[in-house]
């Protein structure tokens, strides 16, 4: 594995650092495989914070709210290795290099000041959510704008528009889910420019919306905001609405957004649990952590077996198995949140998404 490839690397910021005549097809391969992780990176913690709402019925809004965040980035993740190997590239996710670490950075030096956790829902996470996701110049905020994911898709649009000869529409993955996820989340076929640049829009407004309006018009539910602004109004606690008279017609004013209940999941240590005295776990306990890494791991191996084929029953076969496993992952990831560490805190145990090997 190289350090080009690696989890923890500034490959993305070399990538960014390279002139743009420069960027031929190995820029751009080399671009996917890091957007494919910098996708997966956010979907641990986003996970965590859905899976510690001790209520999802009495909490619907908010948890539907990032329940589908989460659905879309998993779609944006699908859509990435569609474009990596419409270029005759291979996606590459089952690999200890190449997982996310927790808590570190974000993957090729990408935000570098933001130090990214796996806890319960709380403001602090909350605030971590809206780093992530956060837009170069957000609507109805008055700071200085910043680098963002947004500004590396940007790259990899203008790099696929000098390079469209690339576009071959090998190992494509098909699966309509617009149904029940909502416009732009089914995987389509990239095999053509058009379709390429369709799919980076689509990724691009439903994590960060336009400069001039928050809105996600790639929806699943009526009125849903892009990523960023669905997770600033939960931490606000009030609804992003227009508003005419305000500088740029959007605040938040809406109605109130209550914070909900949520189990107190302390920080999971770098490693795992056990790596710190104080938190090492039970037997009963470590059990629950090895099942949901197991789980994990069985679910990063059919990722990647779904876009090494070209048949396409067996990449859908592989996908289906994929997905089944993430759904499995609740169980143990609920049940970890209901042991208290051992440390006094009042904080429960949660999951490490820890790669075995």
């Amino acid at each position: 594995m190289t350090q080009a490839l690696a989890y923890e690397s500034k490959a993305i910021v070399a990538l960014m650092g390279q002139p743009e005549p420069q960027r031929n097809g190995k820029w751009l391969q080399d671009a996917l495989q890091q957007a494919i992780m910098l996708e997966l990176a956010t979907l641990p913690p986003y996970l965590c914070g859905l899976w510690s709402i001790k209520d999802p019925v009495r909490d619907k809004a908010v948890y539907d709210a990032i329940k589908a965040i989460i659905m879309d980035e998993m779609s944006h993740m699908g859509l990435v290795c569609n474009m990596l190997t419409t270029i005759g590239g291979s996606p590459r996710i089952d690999h200890a290099d190449l997982v996310p670490k927790y808590p570190g950075h974000l993957p090729g030096g990408v935000r570098p000041q933001i130090c990214v956790s796996l806890s319960g829902l709380t403001r602090a996470s909350l605030d971590m959510y809206c780093q992530i996701e956060r837009p170069e110049d957000p609507v109805a905020e008055f700071e200085e704008p910043g680098e963002s994911i947004g500004a590396f898709y940007s790259a990899i649009r203008q790099a696929f528009k000098q390079n469209a000869d690339l576009i071959q529409g090998h190992r494509q993955v098909e699966k309509d889910m617009e149904d029940e996820y909502g416009l732009g989340n089914s995987l389509v076929p990239l095999s053509t420019p058009k379709a390429v640049d369709d799919a980076i829009q689509v990724i691009m407004e439903q994590g960060e919306g336009s400069h001039s309006s928050p809105r996600n018009p790639y929806f699943g539910r009526e009125g849903e905001l892009a990523h960023y602004y669905e997770f600033r109004q939960i931490l606000q606690g009030k609804k992003l609405v227009e508003v005419p008279t305000a500088p740029e017609g959007w605040a938040y004013e809406g109605c109130p957004i209550a914070m909900p209940d949520a189990y107190p999941m302390g920080t999971v240590p770098r490693g795992g649990w056990a790596q710190e005295p104080t938190y090492r776990p039970d037997p009963e306990v470590q059990d629950l952590l090895t099942n949901f890494n197991q789980l994990y791991t069985e679910v990063l191996r059919g990722l990647e077996k779904t876009w090494q084929t070209d048949d396409q029953t067996q990449a859908n076969h592989a996908l289906g198995e994929a997905a089944k496993r993430m759904r499995d992952l609740k169980r143990p990831a609920r049940a970890l949140m209901q042991y208290e560490l051992p440390d006094g805190s009042g904080q429960t145990y949660g999951p490490e998404f820890l790669y075995v090997e």
